[in-house]
């Protein structure tokens, strides 16, 4: 072999290489590739994540268990992985929420309550182990668990990218589900570990505000094999500010929530 032909198969050898180092490109498509790059789709749901400091919402949420529905006008108030403010209204202001990394404190003013504590107010009862960042991926639209650690198989479905973890992980283990033209996260399916409760994050349609995309609608529902409690949320009048004040202070004279 010549000296000029061994260096043309030197050259062949290194783009072949780095071309099978590349991770495949995953495309839009009106269905689901079967047997998907799940690290290539993983990057491209990433590149849909919101990327702000500062959110403010109005947010109209609806409750229902079956046997009454409510509705709340909820004002949102969300720094990045700092603090988010909620203040509900029924006509009248009628609670407070303030949910920082430290905990979570909150107060009410038909019974005159307030609780001061930490996460366990939300993961005893679920049995689970949320943190701040899962309230704020909730309200963005990013999954609880992060697909790009450990090992994760997708599920075949005409319709949507169904992702699941594998191998022994405590607590609270997501299914999560993505469309396959947007890349958008549409769904979060989680079973309370040690009962025959499934919790499930729908986000039924996105919205483009100044660049970024967020969840308009969410729904939230809870279900115990027999009983469905549902949440939905409605954010309009949605913007980010360059500056926001958390207004938050427990009246003198409320009783203290105890878990």
């Amino acid at each position: 072999m010549t000296q000029k032909l061994h260096h043309h198969v030197f050259i062949l050898g290194i783009i072949l290489f780095f071309s099978a180092c590349k991770t495949v490109a995953v495309l839009p498509t009106n269905k689901p590739i079967k047997n998907v790059d799940i690290a290539a789709l993983v990057s491209k749901t990433k590149a849909k994540y919101p990327k702000i400091d500062k959110l403010r919402s109005r947010i109209r949420a609806t409750y229902d268990d079956g046997k009454r529905k409510q509705q709340l006008i909820i004002q949102l108030r969300l720094e990045n992985k700092k603090k988010v403010w909620l203040s509900a209204t029924m006509i009248i202001p009628i609670a407070k929420l303030m949910i920082t990394p430290e905990g979570i404190s909150f107060y009410e003013k038909f019974q005159k309550n307030y609780f001061e504590g930490d996460f366990d107010i939300i993961n005893i009862p679920l049995n689970s182990s949320f943190s701040y960042i899962d309230v704020e991926n909730l309200l963005l639209g990013k999954p609880f668990a992060n697909p790009s650690e450990g090992r994760w198989k997708q599920i075949s479905n005409p319709q949507y990218y169904i992702l699941l973890p594998q191998g022994k992980r405590l607590g609270i283990t997501p299914t999560l589900f993505y469309d396959p033209t947007s890349f958008l996260l549409k769904e979060q399916r989680l079973l309370i570990p040690g009962t025959s409760r499934t919790l499930t994050i729908k986000y039924l349609n996105h919205s483009r505000i100044n660049g970024e995309t967020l969840p308009q609608n969410i729904e939230i529902s809870l279900f115990d094999g027999k009983n469905f409690q549902r949440l939905h949320i409605e954010f309009t009048r949605t913007d980010f500010p360059n500056a926001l004040n958390f207004p938050f202070e427990i009246p003198q004279g409320y009783s203290k929530i105890k878990l």
